[in-house]
C-alpha cells in the first residue's frame, strides 16, 4: 500500500489517539521542565548557600539554563536511539527520564540537610531533564508527522506544537493553586515540593497510554524492508545533507529565541525584574498564553496551503520589530499601581 492510501485507512479513532497522547506526553515534559523555572525563587533558597540570594539566584537561573543547552544533544542521542529502536519506545524512555528526574528534585533534601551535595543533584537531575527534553519533543513530532499525510502535517503537528505553552500555562496553574490553597508560609516551608512530585501521578497516565500506540508506519515500512539507516549522524553530518541541517538550525535558533522571548522570559521579567508577584505575574503571563496557543494551530494549517517558510520567517519577522516596543511597554505598566492598565 502507498504512503497516501495508509493515511486514507488510518482509522480515526487510532489517530485521536496518537494526537491525543502524542500531546499529552509533551505537555507533561514542558510541565516539568518549567516548573523549575516556575520556582526559580524557592530553589535558590532551598538549595544554595544562604546570605547571598543573588549569587543563589543566578546559580538557579545557571542550572536552568543548563537544561536549555543540553537539549540539543538528547534530540541528538535520542534522535539516533530512534533511528535504532524506533520512535515509540524512544519517547516512552524519555517520557520516564523526565518524570522520575522531575519528581526527586520534590524529595531533594535542601542545603540545609546535606549541604552543597544537595546543588550538585539538583544540577544533575536538570541535566537529565534537558536531555530527555530534547528527545521527547523531537521524537513526538517526528511520531506525529510519521502518521499523518504530507497535506494536513502542517496542521496536526501545529497541535503539537502547543504543548511547550500549555505545559508551561499548567506549570503556573499548579503553582498557584498550591500556593493559594496552602498559604504562603506553607508553600515556603514544604508546599514547593507538591508540583514537582505531581509529576510522578501525570507521567505515570501518559506512559500508560503511550503503551497502547503502535510503531510508526514510515518505520515500520521501513525496517520491514531493512532500508533504515546504519548511520544517520554521517549521513547528516558528512555528506551534502550538512546544508540541510545548518540551515535547520539556524531557523530553530532564531525561533527559540522568537517562543522565549514571547512566553517563558516575559514571566522571569515580570518576577525578577519588575518585582511583580507571584500570583499577579503567573495570571498576566497564563491569559496571553491561553489566547495566544490556538494561533500554532490556525498557522500550522495556514502552513499547508501556502507553505513552511512564509510563516516561519513572518513570525520571526513581527518578533523582531514588535518584542522591544512590547517589551519597555510592559515594563512601563508594570510599575506598582500601574498593573491595571
Amino acid at each position: 500500500m502507498n504512503q497516501r492510501n495508509y493515511y486514507e485507512e488510518l482509522a480515526p479513532g487510532y489517530l485521536r489517539l496518537v494526537m491525543g497522547a502524542s500531546t499529552l506526553g509533551t505537555v507533561i515534559e514542558w510541565y516539568d521542565f518549567y516548573i523549575f523555572g516556575s520556582l526559580a525563587t524557592i530553589l535558590s533558597r532551598e538549595f544554595f548557600p544562604p546570605g547571598d540570594p543573588v549569587a543563589a539566584f543566578l546559580n538557579t537561573v545557571a542550572i536552568f539554563t543548563i537544561g536549555f543547552l543540553i537539549r540539543p544533544l538528547g534530540a541528538f542521542v535520542f534522535g539516533r536511539v530512534g533511528d535504532l529502536i524506533g520512535r515509540k519506545y524512544t519517547f516512552l524512555v524519555t517520557l520516564t527520564g523526565m518524570g522520575v528526574s522531575t519528581a526527586l528534585i520534590g524529595l531533594l533534601p535542601t542545603y540545609a540537610q546535606v549541604g552543597l551535595l544537595s546543588a550538585f543533584i539538583l544540577f544533575l537531575l536538570r541535566l537529565v531533564q534537558g536531555l530527555t527534553l530534547g528527545g521527547e519533543y523531537g521524537g513526538a513530532i517526528t511520531y506525529v508527522a510519521e502518521h499523518v499525510s504530507d497535506q494536513r502535517r502542517g496542521f496536526f503537528t501545529g497541535i503539537l506544537q502547543t504543548s511547550p505553552s500549555i505545559g508551561l500555562m499548567i506549570s503556573l496553574v499548579v503553582v498557584l493553586a498550591t500556593r493559594l490553597g496552602l498559604g504562603e508560609q506553607v508553600f515556603n516551608e514544604w508546599g514547593w515540593r507538591i508540583p514537582f512530585l505531581l509529576s510522578f501521578l501525570l507521567v505515570a497516565i501518559s506512559i500508560y497510554i503511550r503503551l497502547k500506540l503502535q510503531e510508526t508506519p514510515v518505520f515500520a515500512r521501513l525496517q520491514a524492508a531493512r532500508r533504515t539507516s546504519r548511520s544517520p549522524w554521517r549521513e547528516a553530518f558528512l555528506s551534502s545533507n550538512i546544508k540541510y541541517v545548518l540551515t535547520a538550525a539556524v531557523v530553530v535558533i532564531g525561533q527559540g529565541v522568537v517562543w522565549y522571548s514571547g512566553q517563558f522570559w516575559a514571566l522571569y521579567f515580570l518576577q525578577t525584574i519588575k518585582k511583580v508577584d507571584l500570583v499577579t505575574s503567573s495570571l498576566i503571563v497564563g491569559t496571553a498564553i491561553l489566547l495566544a496557543s490556538p494561533m500554532f494551530i490556525v498557522l500550522g494549517a495556514l502552513s499547508d496551503r501556502i507553505g513552511r517558510k512564509p510563516i516561519i520567517l513572518g513570525g520571526m519577522a513581527l518578533a523582531a520589530l514588535t518584542y522591544y516596543p512590547l517589551y519597555s511597554l510592559l515594563g512601563s505598566v508594570a510599575e506598582p499601581g500601574q498593573l491595571a492598565l
